[in-house]
């Protein structure tokens, strides 16, 4: 095995997206004990990208980012069994320890799933943090079988994923949803209505009066907690954030971060695997809203921060890195 040459998009300082990242060259090294080194076919961007940039679990510089890949496996690490050079793989990029993340010709993986039949790359690079996030929220809510629970920005990706792990488990659903995705959400089996002024009623009316859980999944929207925490009977504990941090600190209202930490238990990455499965035989789908060549990857960046892409994006490297 050997360093192989690649290009990569990361950051040398802290700050917004669009003026820290630059792509660059840089040598992706033999994958350490427990890691492959994949060629990439497919990245999918998440917010939480975004948030490295500025600072989230910072370390040290450079870094990539990308945490979400698909590609065939080029060099196994030691100690790994179970996949093999030419294997279709997606999982986790290893954004810490290394100057590059998961958007480059080649990434170093710390967590790969096989690829299923029938499951594309461009989609399965669209599901782990998403399923992850949505699935460990949900069992840390506690959320039950037969209760209500409304599901507060749908048309984001972890509530469009939320809406339908929770549908798959007995529980009732309401979903507040712009109209782009409002019809796959009522497909699902969700009852949905639109964001705006007299949510709240439209809420009641649908759920006969107030909701068990809420979970609470826009990008951060200082205000909104207040009237979720009244529909949740007034009780702030009944309502989980995934993005409103301070806000829901001050109210009462839990976060989904403090809720893993406090468990001291990290969820199982198994549920990755689960709903590829499911996606591959057309039970459970996270929208594509755009695929982009390499060459686009800043045009991707833009539209993921403009934080209303209405689906995924992909950035679709090609599977020969380049030589030179």
């Amino acid at each position: 095995m050997t360093a192989i040459p690649s290009r990569t998009v990361r950051f040398h300082e802290y700050g917004e997206p669009s003026d820290v990242l630059r792509e660059e060259r840089t040598e992706i090294p033999d994958p350490g004990a427990g890691q492959v080194r994949v060629r990439v076919a497919a990245v999918g961007l998440n917010p939480a990208d975004w948030e490295v940039c500025r600072g989230f679990q910072a370390g040290a510089l450079p870094r990539g980012i990308g945490f979400d890949v698909a590609g065939t496996v080029d060099a196994v690490g030691a100690g790994v069994d179970g996949v093999a050079v030419g294997d279709r793989v997606f999982g986790t990029a290893d954004v810490t320890g290394q100057a590059s993340g998961g958007l480059a010709d080649v990434a170093i993986l710390r967590e790969w799933f096989p690829l299923p039949d029938g499951l594309d790359e461009a989609h399965a690079a669209t599901l782990p943090m998403v399923v992850k996030t949505a699935v460990w929220t949900l069992d840390a809510m506690g959320v039950e079988r037969g209760s209500t629970l409304l599901v507060h920005g749908a048309g984001g990706m972890v509530g469009f994923a939320a809406v339908q792990v929770a549908l798959r488990h007995g529980v009732r659903v309401i979903a507040t949803a712009g109209p782009s995705l409002a019809d796959q959400l009522e497909e699902f089996g969700a009852l949905v209505t639109p964001y705006g002024e007299g949510m709240p009623d439209r809420v009641r009316a649908l759920a006969g009066g107030d909701v068990d859980l809420v979970l609470d999944t826009p990008r951060p929207s200082p205000g909104t907690l207040a009237e979720l925490i009244v529909l949740a009977g007034g009780v702030p504990s009944r309502v989980v954030t995934i993005s409103n941090h301070d806000e829901a600190r001050q109210l009462g209202a839990r976060v989904n971060l403090d809720l893993l930490l406090a468990s001291g238990a990290f969820p199982d990455a198994g549920v990755v695997a689960e709903y590829a499965d499911l996606a591959a035989r057309g039970e459970f789908r996270l929208p594509i809203a755009g695929t982009f060549p390499f060459s686009d990857w800043r045009e991707a960046m833009e539209a993921s921060v403009s934080g209303a892409p209405h689906g995924k994006l992909v950035v679709l490297p090609p599977q020969e890195a380049p030589t030179s």
